[in-house]
C-alpha cells in the first residue's frame, strides 16, 4: 500500500460517482461532479443514481452516462434489482469510484465496481468504508453539505472554487413550462409545501397564509409544486388560500396553478427556473429552484439552514432562510410527536423575508421568463 500513486497523482480513465440519492443531495453534488469534469476533462463519467432521480442527470453535458438504480416495489424486487445494478458496475471497467453517499448500499456499490481506486469520506458509515482503498478526511459533519464533497476533489488534485451547480432543463419541458405558466401575471411565487420527512412538512395553512399575502402585497401569481404523492397536499395549499374572503381571494381565484402531483423531474425543473421566487421547506425541490438561481426562501424545522440550506450563487438576491428557535431545532429527526417548531415557526416571522425578496423581484423588472 506504501507505493500506491497518490490520488491527485491520477489519470483515470472511467469514473464512477456513487450518489443515488436524496434529491436534495444529489443537486448539492453537481458542483463537485463540474470540479471533476474541469480537473479529468478526457474522462469518462459516469453517475449511479435512482432511477427516479436519474432524470434530474439525463443529458447533463458534464456527463457521459447515468445509471439508474431500480427501485421497485416489494424486497425480493428491491434485492434483484440492486443485483443487477452491482452486476452491471462490475462490467463497466471504471478505475476510479467516488463514494459520495458512505453507506452500506453505496458501499456495496463502491466495491462492485472492481475500481482500482475506490474513495469515501471519513463520515461514512454502516461499514461502507470497508469497500475502499482511500478514505479522506473531510471534516466535521456540522458544515455545508457541499463542504463534506469537496475534499475528496481536492484529494483528486481538483483546484479552485466549486463552481455553482449547474443543472440541464430539457428543451420540451421548457416548452411545457411556459404553455402552462404563461398566462400567470408576474411575479410569480412557486409554493413548494412537500418534503420528505413529516418533520420537515411545514403546515399547508402556513404556507397557504404566506401565499395569500404575496397576493395581497405583490399582485402574485401562485405556482403549487409537488411530488406524484403530494397532490392532496398541493390541493390542501390551494383550498386554504381559496378559503380567504376578499379581494386578493378573487385576485388569487385567477392566478393559481396547482402543478403539485403532476410534472416529472424534468418540467418541475422548468417551473423552478421559470418562476421568480421559490418558497419552499427544506427539500430536493428548494435545493434545485436554488441551483437554479431562482431566488429561494427556504423554511427550517428539523434541519439545519447551516448544513441543509440553499447554496448562495446569488449575489444581489441572496437565499433566505428562517429557522425554528425551539430547543430541539436542527435534531434531524424524521419523527416527532410534539412538533411544536410547526407552530413556534410562524408565518409571521417568515413574511418579511419573502415580502422583501418579492420587492427586489419586482424592482428588477420580473424578467424570469424561461428562453
Amino acid at each position: 500500500m506504501a507505493d500506491r500513486i497518490p490520488l491527485d497523482s491520477l489519470h483515470p480513465k472511467r469514473i464512477c460517482l456513487i450518489k443515488p440519492s436524496a434529491f436534495g443531495d444529489i443537486i448539492q453534488t453537481l458542483p463537485v461532479l463540474g470540479m471533476l469534469r474541469a480537473r479529468f476533462p478526457a474522462a469518462y463519467i459516469a453517475w449511479v443514481a435512482k432511477a427516479p432521480l436519474a432524470e434530474l442527470l439525463r443529458g447533463h453535458p458534464q456527463l457521459d452516462d447515468v445509471i439508474p438504480l431500480p427501485y421497485p416495489h416489494g424486497l425480493r424486487a428491491k434485492i434483484a434489482a440492486f443485483r443487477q445494478t452491482l452486476g452491471r458496475l462490475r462490467k463497466e471497467n471504471f478505475d476510479l469510484a467516488l463514494d459520495f453517499q458512505g453507506l452500506l448500499r453505496s458501499g456495496l456499490m463502491t466495491w462492485s465496481t472492481r475500481a482500482a481506486r475506490r474513495v469515501g469520506s471519513s463520515l461514512s458509515r454502516e461499514f461502507s468504508h470497508l469497500a475502499y482503498t482511500d478514505r479522506v478526511d473531510v471534516g466535521p459533519w456540522h458544515q455545508p453539505a457541499l463542504e463534506t464533497f469537496v475534499p475528496i476533489a481536492r484529494a483528486l488534485g481538483c483546484t479552485g472554487p466549486p463552481p455553482p451547480a449547474f443543472v440541464h432543463v430539457a428543451v420540451d419541458a421548457v416548452v411545457w413550462s411556459n404553455a402552462r405558466l404563461s398566462r400567470l401575471p408576474r411575479p410569480v411565487l412557486a409554493v413548494n409545501p412537500g418534503a420528505q420527512w413529516i418533520t420537515k412538512r411545514w403546515p399547508a395553512k402556513s404556507f397557504a397564509a404566506l401565499a395569500r399575502l404575496a397576493v395581497r402585497h405583490h399582485s402574485a401569481s401562485i405556482v403549487i409544486v409537488g411530488g406524484p404523492g403530494e397532490r392532496e397536499l398541493g390541493m390542501r395549499v390551494e383550498q386554504a388560500i381559496r378559503s380567504q374572503k376578499g379581494d386578493s381571494a378573487q385576485r388569487a381565484d385567477a392566478t393559481i396553478e396547482n402543478l403539485a402531483g403532476e410534472t416529472s423531474l424534468p418540467q418541475l425543473a422548468a417551473v423552478c427556473q421559470y418562476a421568480d421566487v421559490f418558497l419552499s421547506g427544506d427539500s430536493g425541490p428548494m435545493h434545485l429552484a436554488a441551483a437554479l438561481k431562482t431566488p429561494t426562501v427556504g423554511i427550517f424545522t428539523c434541519t439545519d439552514e447551516v448544513r441543509s440550506g440553499p447554496r448562495g450563487d446569488l449575489p444581489d438576491q441572496p437565499h433566505r432562510c428562517v429557522s425554528t428557535k425551539v430547543a430541539c431545532a436542527a435534531s434531524y429527526v424524521t419523527r416527532c410527536r410534539k412538533l411544536d417548531c410547526m407552530n413556534e415557526l410562524t408565518p409571521a416571522r417568515v413574511w418579511p423575508e419573502l415580502d422583501e425578496m418579492l420587492r427586489d423581484v419586482t424592482s428588477h423588472g420580473n424578467s424570469r421568463i424561461a428562453g
